[in-house]
């Protein structure tokens, strides 16, 4: 039987099949010529299987305004002649929350915005979906009726399904073409300069590469919901089994890269909340890869706007997760990342093992939009001297896979698709660098000997097995310090001591004869584990951390006291 106020007896797989007919321009829409025609038909197929007095489509111009470009109940004189404001009415609300919106009665609500030219003074019930496109909102779709009635889960369910289509379709170019599309924002083209903080010097030239960056599914409905449901489990399976791997390759396969950080991944994958989603995803019609681009791009907009830095830690970690197995749901091996010989990696938000896991040789820059400088991220690009910017809001939405840009990791600034005359200027600087640092390589073994004949000692900083490299690079004479707290701000449990032991045994074995000075735990401050409750104090720079929170807490000393004596195995500590 059909529901009440959702679909009708042809089913949601039926009601894609439709849509999707009508963009191709088959089936009824197979004397259909112009796309607006097919955008016509689309939103009255919509309606009527809906149950809805108006379905509209509105698209997102370069000024940021929305503009409806399609109605069925509206009056139609309407069409390209209503621009919403960014942020205006509850079409701008949709686009700004970048998540569905559904009202009884819209007219009540804030953000309602009265537009007399498209009548629609009637209608109450309102239910707007965003069309998503790399987490931003190039469009709304949305439907209305005039009863203040309540859209259940289904017909959101149906709504998000149908907007999924929509957004592929629109930004493939296989729905307007290229001139009706002249000034609608699918992807920046200008040049641009954005301003974040700095989180590892240097200066770097390339191409933008988007961290496990999202592929389109080339098929987004299910010919058969059984086997792609089917599908979905043995992806889930291998992309698990391609996690156990890499536990099972211990440290020394990750680099130094603690061991808990991708154990926290495997747990991740075995969240119920998130397996259910996929699999609601898949039986509502959708393909394997389909059901788990738009499972992802939910948890994207839900979690973005999130201001709990543990909850947008949990969002990387379940996104990360999604482009894996969207991987092997293709075909591929979730662990091989290539890059081009100028790659900028560009990500929200990257967690230490995703980084390492990256070719060294071939990654000449970082750019974040999230991140800080004590975070994971930073703190290994540090280690691997990649220069890095980071919280650039809005980075992600004003790229393209294979942007020209630059990372300027001294003034923390970001450069995309940058002018001529800009590249030519960050280039002389880069050689001016490249002079310097050469110059200083001429001079690492010199001994450190004033002219007055005072021998001074040069030691180096380090805080994870990937500075150990600088040892030798350097030149030094040892660690006058290591930053153990490190290997405690990259995990997201409190590091066994074993774990501890197998650090702080690297470490004195790479210094061999050459003196380390450990510190131990400086947590507090401004530097927060997931694991510990934060205490709010008047002045935490000078309050609560380091050894006195070691002395507060002895059995953590002792721990971590215990693992620096087992490592030492009667060497000098």
């Amino acid at each position: 039987m059909a529901k009440s106020g959702g679909l009708t007896m042809r089913g949601p797989r039926n009601l894609l099949r439709q849509i999707r007919e009508a963009l191709a321009g088959g089936g009824d829409a197979s004397a259909v010529a112009s796309a607006q025609q097919r955008l016509d038909l689309v939103v009255s197929i919509i309606a009527r299987s809906m149950v809805a007095e108006v379905c509209s489509i509105y698209l997102r111009r370069a000024s940021g305004e929305l503009e409806l470009f399609a109605t069925e109940g509206l009056n139609p004189d309407a069409v390209h002649n209503t621009r919403l404001r960014p942020g205006e009415g509850l079409v701008g609300e949709v686009a700004r929350l970048a998540q569905p919106v559904s009202l009884s009665n819209a007219q009540e609500h804030p953000n309602f915005s009265y537009r007399p030219e498209t009548g629609e003074d009637p209608f109450n019930a309102f239910l707007g979906a965003p069309l998503l496109r790399g987490g931003r909102a190039i469009g709304v779709l949305v439907v209305q009726n005039r009863a203040a009635r309540v859209y259940d889960e289904d017909e959101l369910e149906d709504i998000q399904n149908i907007a999924m289509v929509l957004s592929e379709t629109v930004a493939s170019g296989g729905l307007l073409a290229e001139a009706e599309l002249r000034d609608v924002e699918l992807a920046p083209h200008r040049p641009e300069r954005l301003s974040g903080q700095k989180f590892a010097e240097g200066l770097a030239v390339g191409r933008a590469v988007l961290h496990e960056a999202p592929v389109p599914p080339d098929k987004l409905l299910a010919d058969d919901p059984v086997i792609e449901e089917q599908r979905l489990r043995a992806g889930l399976a291998a992309l698990k089994s391609s996690i156990d791997v890499l536990l099972e390759g211990g440290q020394g396969k990750l680099n130094g890269t603690p061991y808990e950080v991708l154990e926290t991944y495997r747990m991740f994958a075995d969240d119920r909340g998130w397996n259910r989603s996929l699999e609601e995803a898949v039986r509502s019609g959708l393909t394997a890869e389909a059901a788990v681009d738009r499972v992802r791009t939910e948890h994207r907009a839900r979690f973005a706007s999130a201001r709990d830095p543990y909850i947008r830690e949990r969002l990387h970690d379940f996104e990360d997760l999604a482009n894996r197995l969207l991987r092997v749901l293709m075909g591929d091996d979730p662990n091989d990342r290539q890059l081009p010989d100028d790659a900028i990696l560009v990500a929200r938000n990257l967690g230490p093992a995703d980084l390492l896991e990256y070719p060294r040789s071939k990654l000449k820059g970082l750019l974040l939009e999230e991140g800080s400088p004590a975070g994971h991220a930073a703190i290994v690009a540090r280690a691997l001297q990649i220069p890095c910017v980071g919280r650039l809001s809005g980075l992600r939405d004003r790229l393209s896979e294979g942007d020209p840009l630059i990372v300027d990791g001294e003034t923390g600034e970001a450069y995309l698709r940058p002018r001529p005359d800009m590249l030519t200027a960050v280039q002389s600087r880069m050689e001016v660098r490249a002079q310097r640092r050469a110059e200083f390589d001429q001079l690492r073994d010199t001994p450190a000997v004033t002219l007055d004949g005072t021998r001074i000692t040069l030691l180096t900083n380090a805080g994870l097995a990937v500075d150990l490299d600088n040892l030798d690079m350097t030149g030094a004479e040892g660690i006058g310090l290591f930053r153990t707290e490190f290997q405690f701000m990259v995990a997201d449990e409190l590091p066994r001591l074993t774990a501890q032991t197998a650090l702080y045994k690297l470490v004195l074995d790479a210094a061999g004869e050459r003196q380390v000075t450990f510190r131990t735990l400086d947590i507090g401050g401004d530097k927060i584990l997931p694991y510990l409750e934060p205490e709010r104090e008047e002045n935490p720079a000078l309050g609560r951390r380091a050894i006195r929170l070691g002395l507060d807490r002895p059995a953590l000393l002792r721990m971590q006291l215990r693992a620096l004596l087992a490592a030492a195995a009667g060497r000098e500590l």
